[in-house]
């Protein structure tokens, strides 16, 4: 179930809040300008399900994102329990990170955590199918798609080159509750 939980940075014991209702969530990362919505993302994908046959079935979905933000370019991050790259392509995300695009994500399978690192606080999201998410260009964070990996997310940029990460070399990541997901 989509949960945010707001620490502060320099103390993961210290719970600042915790919710569960979509708008509050919505309202706590809109002052960041992070924008988070509930969208419908109800067709179902087959096992074997590749990224041409995501984006045509959420075809209409991913053009109304483009058009409404001048972006150019979308690819679909669809990582299993039994993909042979998991543990890297973990340990890659859960590196903080920043872009010079917004990081744009409609989940439509499983689930996933972003961290956001902003203004003394981290901000955990964990996001699952429904849940749209964009966050702003430059902002401080990290993904855990957790130790047996199920999602997949729609990613939408403004660049054509798609997703470059610039690694700040904070080791902070290591230091809050990592996601383990159940599937």
């Amino acid at each position: 179930m989509t949960q945010l939980t707001v620490y502060a940075d320099t103390d993961p014991s210290k719970i600042l809040i915790e919710t569960r209702e979509a708008a509050e969530i919505a309202d706590v990362l809109s002052d960041l300008g992070v924008v988070f919505e509930r969208w419908n993302a109800s067709i179902a994908l087959p096992d074997a399900a590749g990224q041409d046959e995501v984006l045509k079935a959420y075809e209409a979905d991913v053009k109304r994102i483009m058009e409404a933000g001048g972006y150019k370019s979308v690819d679909v991050a669809r990582v299993t329990p039994d993909h042979p790259d998991r543990t890297a392509l973990r340990q890659k995300f859960l590196a903080e990170h920043t872009h010079d695009d917004d990081e744009v994500r409609f989940f439509v399978e499983g689930a996933g955590a972003f961290y956001l690192h902003v203004q003394g606080k981290v901000y955990r999201l964990v996001c699952e199918r429904n849940d749209l998410i964009s966050v702003p260009a430059g902002t401080m964070h990290w993904f855990d798609t957790g130790e047996r990996p199920h999602f997949c997310a729609i990613r939408i940029f403004t660049s054509p080159d798609g997703w470059v990460g610039h690694f700040t070399g904070d080791d902070i990541a290591t230091r809050f509750p990592l996601f383990e997901n159940a599937a």
